[in-house]
């Protein structure tokens, strides 16, 4: 059973008490009315507080029926305008961006005539060996070396040990 057929009997019954209980008190004092004819158009009052009823059902089952076919249209709708913006988007940078390819390697960074670590020609090194033409930078780590003799007298450090930078990865095009 549907729930607007559930709720029609429920508002009937509820409806039938309330008459019931309002007409009980006249219906002592008075005799009881001839039966009305059966060929009339006239349903009589609980007729049409039931066809009443039936009227409000019907029109609150077509508003929500309505009312699920248009979200399922707008949620149609907004997803396919979505993934076309997406796509587009999409199109809009893979255009203006080349082939591009993140590469790992482990390339030492020489150092520049200012001191500082020259990690471009190391990324390009690391690209052109994974078979691209050139690259940038993307991981870099510093790091102190110390030959062995620096560890085996139980030092961590010294004069003999250099800071060295070294490329570990790299966008190649």
């Amino acid at each position: 059973m549907g729930i607007a057929s559930h709720l029609l009997q429920r508002a009937r019954a509820i409806a039938g008490a309330v008459l019931l209980v309002t007409m009980s008190g006249m219906a002592v004092a008075q005799p009881a009315p001839a039966p009305a004819p059966a060929n009339t158009d006239d349903p009589g009052f609980f007729g049409s507080v039931g066809r009443w009823f039936d009227q409000q059902v019907n029109g609150a089952k077509d508003m929500f029926g309505n009312l699920g076919r248009e979200a399922g249209v707008a949620a149609r709708t907004t997803a396919d305008t979505a993934k076309d913006a997406a796509k587009g988007a999409a199109d809009t940078i893979t255009s203006k961006l080349p082939a591009t390819s993140v590469v790992s390697g482990h390339e030492v960074c020489r150092t520049a005539p200012n001191g500082a670590p020259d990690c471009d020609t190391a990324a390009t090194t690391i690209c052109k060996a994974k078979g691209f033409k050139s690259g940038k930078s993307v991981d870099m780590t510093t790091a102190e070396t110390c030959p062995p003799k620096v560890y085996l007298a139980g030092r961590s450090s010294g004069p003999e040990c250099k800071t060295e930078t070294f490329i570990s990865s790299a966008i190649c095009q």
